[in-house]
């Protein structure tokens, strides 16, 4: 009997993988922008024609949420972010200040290690691997094992198109064997200059041993507000649009809704006409005893389904209209399934005197399982949006907009990502949108433009053996100004004293 073990393969092939991208790396390094540039268009367009095909694989592979939704990710992580990466500069000289007379250099930081979730496999592939080239980085993929097909069939097809321009073997790779002792010996390898974590907390913790740089795309708790000066059916339109699509699983997408009490009848009117079914008690009760297994885990089976699907599994019937499934809650706790992330399309909704309490409401519920990552609040009151943005421990502020769409810069203005940082407030270095300059540190070149006595407005007195202002055509020796140096620095820490 041949026993196969699946830790030391995957080792195994973690450590030819991150030499073999380490050598790329070494290839990569003398790649203009602009051929960089060429590169990563012809890799967008390449897999923004197979959309819809890669689409249909994940679906079928992961059973996750809602096919013409992860299509219309697919198509975002390519034809969306190729507009939005032109005319970037990422590498080389990335600015020139004249006035100044400094440089600022972008230097990619090396290989790339990759961790990918099973709820947005491919368009998260898709996304993570061109802003790495755009950056002049390699990168190594491990992929989820419930979704390692789809993503390989993505790889595939960007490997084949980024080779034929002229990538060298090696810049992208993936894990066929995908174990965690694997994904750890990856993040471990001297060629790793950053670890990219999307939505698979279970890794962090290793990622944080190897003392390299992480950054965190978490999942999140995000509570919406609807203030009295709110546009309420905009709000109530908005909110079913982000958390219906794809079946919820967006990490940004709301997780929960705080109404003030004056306007609250208003607010269920305009959800229930947006299609959403409030549940009674029991039928919430039901419910939520599904979403976690008996050890606290999620259910992963409860993830991206249909409302409909929930509410056959719990015990009652909605019908085909219905897209949200909405529970009155007045407490926030650990042990509530309502206070947390859910991801399918259900909702907690909670009734505040004020926007104040409504505020603290709204931390609670950021900080009872996970903060860092988005709050979105629609008010038409400058002053309520201003106190918000000063006081949520989040990395994004929405306003007036689908937390879904608004959150990877569709709807806003903010860069379009896939991966949300939530490191300000949650984990990892950056609570950006991550972009390709969150994948390249910045060199700082800065000509001499004056020397050191004329920038103190001092200058050595020989007679006196003091400093004095500067005398045009003053001229002292290397020993004599190193001391009136040491006597300069020493009577400014004395001042200072």
């Amino acid at each position: 009997m041949n026993i196969i073990d699946n830790d030391l393969l995957s080792v195994q092939e973690a450590r030819i993988l991150a030499e073999n991208a380490g050598e790329a790396q070494i290839a990569l390094a003398d790649f203009s922008q602009a051929r960089l540039d060429s590169i990563v268009e012809c890799m967008a367009d390449e897999i923004a024609d197979k959309a819809y095909e890669l689409a249909v694989m994940s679906y079928e592979e992961t059973d996750y949420g809602r096919l013409e939704d992860k299509c219309l990710k697919n198509k975002f992580a390519s034809e969306f972010l190729k507009n939005e990466l032109k005319g970037m500069k990422c590498v080389g000289i990335i600015e020139e200040d004249a006035e100044k007379s400094t440089w600022d250099v972008g230097v990619p930081r090396g290989m790339i290690v990759s961790v990918v979730p099973s709820t947005s496999p491919v368009s998260t592939t898709i996304y993570n691997t061109l802003i790495s080239i755009k950056s002049g980085n390699a990168i190594v993929f491990s992929p989820n094992v419930r979704a390692k097909n789809s993503v390989a069939c993505t790889l595939d097809t960007l490997i084949k198109i980024g080779e034929k321009c002229g990538l060298p073997e090696g810049v992208i790779s993936y894990m066929t064997t995908v174990t965690k002792a694997g994904t750890v010996e990856l993040m471990n390898h001297s060629s790793c200059g950053l670890i990219l974590i999307t939505g698979v907390p279970g890794i962090l913790e290793e990622a944080y041993k190897t003392k390299k740089p992480v950054i965190y795309g978490g999942t999140g708790n995000g509570p919406a507000f609807i203030e009295r000066t709110a546009n309420i059916g905009q709000a109530a339109k908005d909110i079913v649009e982000s958390k219906s699509f794809d079946y919820g699983i967006v990490p940004s997408a709301e997780q929960s809704i705080v109404v003030e009490s004056c306007i609250f009848d208003r607010v269920k009117s305009a959800l229930i006409a947006e299609g959403c079914y409030f549940m009674t008690p029991e039928e919430a009760d039901n419910l939520g005893k599904l979403f976690y297994n008996g050890d606290g885990t999620p259910n992963l089976e409860m993830i991206g389904k249909s409302p409909q699907i929930l509410a056959k599994r719990a015990g009652f019937n909605i019908g085909e209209h219905i897209k949200l499934l909405i529970a009155e809650e007045k407490y926030v706790s650990i042990y509530n399934p309502y206070s947390k992330e859910k991801l399918g399309p259900v909702l907690s909704l909670y009734i505040e005197e004020d926007w104040r309490h409504a505020c603290e409401k709204c931390i609670e519920l950021l900080v009872t399982e996970k903060n860092g990552h988005t709050i979105t609040v629609h008010s038409n009151d400058l002053e309520v949006i201003r106190q918000f943005a000063l006081k949520k421990p989040v990395g994004r502020v929405l306003v007036n907009t689908p937390a879904a769409f608004g959150s990877i810069g569709c709807t806003t203005n903010l860069f379009p990502a896939l991966t949300l940082g939530s490191g300000s407030a949650g984990r990892g270095m950056t609570a950006d949108n991550v972009s390709p300059m969150n994948l390249v540190y910045i060199r700082k070149v800065g000509f001499g433009v004056r020397d050191f006595y004329s920038a103190m407005g001092k200058a050595p007195d020989p007679h006196r053996n003091i400093c004095h202002e500067t005398r045009p055509g003053e001229e002292i020796s290397g020993s004599e100004g190193m001391k009136q140096l040491y006597k300069l620095l020493k009577d400014t820490l004395k001042e200072q004293k």
